[in-house]
């Protein structure tokens, strides 16, 4: 349970640094979002998921 609030902790932190850092592009970034199509969107979520599942698979392995 400690490794999920860490990693947590370090989602929020590194999209609180684009949000800071880059207000703009993060604007931007989430307009192209609504405008992706929900099929595609889901498509780079599973993607995603799966290399996050494999990153923490492979340092924890």
């Amino acid at each position: 349970m400690t490794d999920f609030f860490a990693a947590l902790g370090l989602v929020l932190a590194i999209e609180g640094l684009v949000f800071a850092g880059f207000p703009g592009a993060a604007k931007r970034a989430s307009q192209n979002i609504v405008a992706t199509p929900d099929q595609t969107l889901r498509l780079i979520g599973v993607a995603s998921a799966a290399l996050g599942v494999l990153i923490v698979w492979m340092v924890r392995g």
